[in-house]
């Protein structure tokens, strides 16, 4: 069971490292203006990420192996899908497909664990699917960047098909069928609202570099998204069975799990896409080269997050995590201190560093996600956990590719005028000829210290935030009194989760 759900873990990072490698050449075979090369990212973290609550609703009520295998099918089937598009549209939709497949899979096995593991055991056979996740993410790049050399961009996703079908198989015989008795099916309006806000959101974050902070669509698409917000909270707090347990927001530690979730959006996730951009499209390197330059990043993730696990009998997770997130805020900073075009082998160190200090709070959030629900609410831990998390990661994407746009675009002002925001859209897709063309006068070295300059500052910014919210969860985390531990002494503030000592 374990090994059925770790390769599906393993199969879930290629699904945008491998794109984000592949990126300049799927924007030289399918073209697509900025916008849509945008979204062959985002599409995939939208609709994984917005339904990941609702899947693991499903999960509890109708099986978690079910969901697992079934999200498993859609996954493979639209991968390969992928691998046969024949332009952007139809690719973006695909992948915005894809992403539903990938959250039932995700919500419906991880939802199957806990219910086969105890307490101790749980926290270390979620560290072992981190490090599982770990694989993908190390070699995903340079396998990425391998198969595009040989075969073309669309043989990336033939691994990953290669990985679900294997996950199907072993979980077809090894999971066992569970499912919480007292679920009531999904809240089918808390799940279409919360994914239209999510939509609104990150629709109107992208606009924002072409359109203008202040343009009216913008706006428009910004109101929306918190009207949806506002309509889901009334809906959560009025149904008997919500999708998202409002209540469980009371406690600091189920917070400080969630902050928890939404840090390696901001310290390490965007760097998965935005890294490749830059060494393939920016600094001319070869997809392969890219690749292992992103194993520098990835590689800590193979051992580090069951070493945590195992840490957690001489440490508390909230000193494990908070060191972590502070580990990796100093390794931020570090690679901030190099421009575009320094020699690869001086981001190795820095690069290293990030890679460690995420590894730690890596391996034991998804344990310490379930841990604050009942057993039998897994399904809802695993899916509000991972749905904080993976939304999280597709809006801390959408937010610093328009920063990194607004900041090549201030950098640019002086010499490129009304152009500055097209070419600087372009760049940030690594496209540098196409950015050059928009204003041909301006020098290719002007453009690279444009970047550079950008990205330098985003660097600083996502230092700050990475720092800030490892001060959050050592205090969050490291309150004494969990959700458990509150619900045992009064029952009545959680009557839908009540859990044994």
């Amino acid at each position: 069971m374990l090994v059925a759900v770790c390769c599906a873990a393993a199969a879930m990072p290629l699904t945008f490292t491998g794109p984000a490698v592949a990126l300049p050449a799927i924007s030289r075979s399918l073209g697509g203006s900025p916008l849509a090369l945008n979204w062959v990212i985002n599409a995939f973290m939208l609709t994984f990420g917005s339904t990941l609550m609702a899947a693991g609703a499903l999960a509890d009520t109708y099986g978690r192996k079910r969901m697992f295998l079934g999200g498993l099918a859609a996954f493979g089937l639209f991968s390969f899908g992928l691998a046969f598009a024949g332009d952007i549209v139809w690719f973006d939709s695909l992948r915005a497909l894809q992403g539903l497949g990938a959250a039932a899979a995700f919500s419906g096995g991880m939802a199957s664990l806990a219910q086969e593991f105890e307490e101790g055991e749980r926290l270390r056979a979620f560290s072992i699917v981190g490090a599982s996740f770990g694989v993908g993410l190390a070699f995903g790049p340079i396998a990425s960047g391998l198969v595009v050399e040989a075969f073309g961009w669309p043989a990336i996703f033939l691994l990953v098909v290669a990985l679900a079908g294997f996950a199907l198989v072993l979980g077809a015989i090894f999971l066992k069928e569970t499912r919480d008795p007292n679920a009531g099916g999904l809240d089918w309006k808390g799940a279409a609202t919360f994914t239209l806000a999510l939509a609104f959101l990150t629709f109107g974050i992208l606009q924002m570099p072409e359109a203008g902070w202040s343009d009216p669509f913008v706006l428009a698409m910004l109101s929306a998204a918190a009207a949806f917000f506002f309509i889901f909270y009334r809906i959560e707090r009025s149904v008997a069975r919500p999708m998202l347990d409002l209540s469980l927001f009371r406690y600091p530690r189920f917070v400080g799990v969630q902050l928890l979730a939404a840090a390696p959006a901001y310290a390490f996730v965007v760097l998965l896409i935005l890294l490749p951009v830059r060494f393939i499209g920016i600094e001319g390197m070869s997809e392969i080269e890219g690749g292992w330059m992103m194993i520098a990043l990835s590689a800590p993730l193979l051992v580090l997050p069951i070493a945590a696990g195992l840490l957690t009998r001489w440490f508390a997770p909230a000193a494990i995590c908070g060191t972590g997130l502070l580990v990796s805020a100093a390794g931020l900073a570090w690679l901030g201190q190099f421009p575009v075009g320094a020699d690869p082998m001086l981001l190795v160190a820095p690069l290293l560093t990030i890679g460690i200090g995420i590894s730690l709070p890596w391996g034991l959030m998804d344990g310490l996600a379930v841990s604050v629900v009942p057993k039998e609410r897994a399904g809802m831990a695993t899916g509000i956990f991972s749905t904080t998390r993976v939304a999280g990661e597709g809006v801390a994407l959408a937010v610093v590719t328009a920063l990194l746009s607004a900041f090549a675009q201030m950098s640019l002002g002086s010499v490129a005028g009304v152009h500055a925001a097209d070419i600087a859209q372009r760049l940030v897709t690594g496209n540098v000829a196409a950015a050059g063309s928009v204003v041909p006068s301006i020098e290719r070295g002007v453009l690279l210290q444009a970047y550079g300059d950008a990205f330098g500052a985003l660097l600083w910014l996502l230092t700050a935030i990475t720092a800030a919210t490892a001060v959050i969860v050592f205090l969050y985390l490291g309150k004494g009194a969990d959700v458990v531990e509150s619900a045992a002494e009064d029952p009545d503030l959680l009557p839908s989760t009540a859990m044994d000592p």
